[in-house]
């Protein structure tokens, strides 16, 4: 992950994850974050270098 986010001295690479108990719930949470006003980058810009952000979403294979 350092590399893939070309981190430099003194950064620090977060990873996280949500799991959302379906797509509707997702929606749902989304939506809410959304519209929550801390979240607003006016009110609250980011603390980190959001050209750098990675992100995706991912299909269960495997539900052991």
């Amino acid at each position: 992950f350092q590399r893939a986010v070309k981190a430099e001295s003194g950064e620090t690479v977060v990873f996280s994850w949500i799991t959302w108990p379906s797509r509707q719930a997702r929606d749902a949470g989304m939506k809410k974050i959304m519209a929550d006003p801390r979240v607003q980058p006016d009110a609250n810009p980011m603390s980190f270098d959001g050209k750098r952000l990675i992100y995706g979403g991912f299909d269960v294979l495997i539900d052991a």
